[in-house]
């Protein structure tokens, strides 16, 4: 009711000139504009480099922050020496890592991803060290009665007491991942929805700045929805 309502306050305004059309263009405009990049087939290249880069981010930052969680939280020893690192280096805005990243990895791919990663990287990496740093060591204690021994223990009692907070660490860094994907594309990216918004700066054409907007976040619900789906059987396995 609410949104429907919005939209349409929100093209009335635009289409009697109250609203600025450089400024704040009227829905329908804004849905011509990816009607129009659909039907040229540019709409589907930028949409393509985009997911790949943040798929490929993503899947890199989780894996090395599940590696490091798991390693930190299990080993004492590792956590002090680690962590504090870590922490530090979290509290460095995203930004600031591009010049590095251009340095050391050039213009191309490998550093859009890279930044990518590092923005899903944090999220993953606390959470699944909080879980694991809170689960009740009577579970631990079970675990060895079994039998079980580092890699066991983990695999059979960590990994499945830590899987919500693991899971809502996901979330976020796949959260994160998007925001990032914006700044990797916008520093020098010839294709991608990063792209279409600085060709709208450079035009002065806030229609397509508007649509890439929309665009990420529909993209972003997406991939977080098919997220949520794909870990609820691990979840309902863990409860049981």
């Amino acid at each position: 009711m609410v949104p429907g309502f919005t939209l349409v306050l929100w093209e009335v305004l635009a289409r009697t000139g109250v609203l600025p059309a450089n400024w704040l263009p009227a829905p329908t405009v804004i849905a011509a504009t990816i009607g129009d990049l659909a039907a040229t087939g540019e709409l589907w290249g930028h949409l393509g480099a985009t997911l790949a880069r943040v798929t490929a981010g993503f899947l890199l930052g989780a894996a090395v922050a599940t590696v490091l969680g798991i390693l930190t939280g299990a080993s004492p020893g590792l956590r002090a020496l680690l962590d504090p690192l870590l922490q530090a280096l979290r509290n460095i805005p995203s930004m600031a890592w591009i010049p590095l990243f251009l340095l050391w990895l050039g213009i191309q791919e490998a550093s859009k991803v890279t930044l990518i990663a590092v923005g899903a990287f944090f999220p993953v990496y606390l959470n699944l060290l909080q879980g694991i740093l809170h689960i009740n060591p009577r579970l631990v204690e079970v675990g060895r009665v079994y039998g079980y021994r580092r890699l066991g223990l983990v695999r059979h009692v960590l990994l499945p007491a830590t899987l919500p907070a693991y899971l809502v660490g996901l979330r976020s860094g796949l959260g994160l991942a998007w925001m990032f994907v914006v700044a990797a594309e916008i520093m020098g990216a010839s294709r991608g929805l990063g792209y279409v918004m600085v060709d709208g700066q450079t035009s002065s054409r806030a229609d397509l700045i508007l649509a890439s907007l929309i665009l990420f976040a529909v993209l972003g619900k997406v991939t977080e929805s098919l997220l949520v789906l794909s870990g609820r059987p691990f979840q309902h396995g863990s409860s049981t």
